[in-house]
């Protein structure tokens, strides 16, 4: 995929996240913190890099984690807009703090071959998740995440990422 026609989809993408955080201050909530996500996915086999931000609670234990992820390798490149949704689990005697979940995403895939026969598709794909947030001195999160691609995703990501407070 060219990188030039990159620019729209991730420009699109950052507003569309940039616009929900006035969306959920109106609705009692907001973005509590963002950051950086990196990590690999199985089928297609690729090297994923991306960012992430949490609005939340938006009930009791569960939080609004809308992502965005680039994927390179495997001769695609994948374009994930992803909505997640984490159900925080307590753990006594540590400050681990496990969650579950479920999501969807808008997934623009660009399979490179030969000129002129290079594919482009769109797709809606689902996702169930099971993760962990570890608290930092900082009072920043360092997360660890796996997600189980249902329909139209990848089979496996399995990501790593740092959350800073707002």
């Amino acid at each position: 995929m060219d990188v030039k026609k990159l620019g729209f989809p991730i420009l699109a993408a950052l507003l569309a996240l940039a616009a929900l955080q006035p969306a959920t201050a109106r609705a009692g909530t907001a973005v509590t913190s963002i950051g950086p996500r990196v990590g690999f996915s199985l089928n297609p086999d690729q090297f994923v890099v991306g960012g992430q931000m949490q609005i939340g609670e938006v009930a009791p234990k569960i939080t609004f984690d809308p992502n965005i992820e680039l994927g390179f390798g495997d001769n695609v490149t994948l374009i994930s807009f992803g909505l997640d949704m984490h159900y925080h689990l307590t753990l006594e005697d540590t400050d681990w703090k496990p969650y579950v979940g479920a999501g969807v995403a808008l997934q623009i895939v660009s399979e490179d071959a030969p000129p002129p026969a290079d594919n482009s598709d769109t797709n809606v794909g689902a996702n169930i998740l099971i993760g962990a947030d570890i608290p930092t001195k900082q009072g920043q999160r360092f997360f660890s995440e796996m997600k189980i691609g249902l329909a139209d995703a990848p089979d496996l990501k399995l990501l790593v990422g740092w959350n800073f407070k707002l």
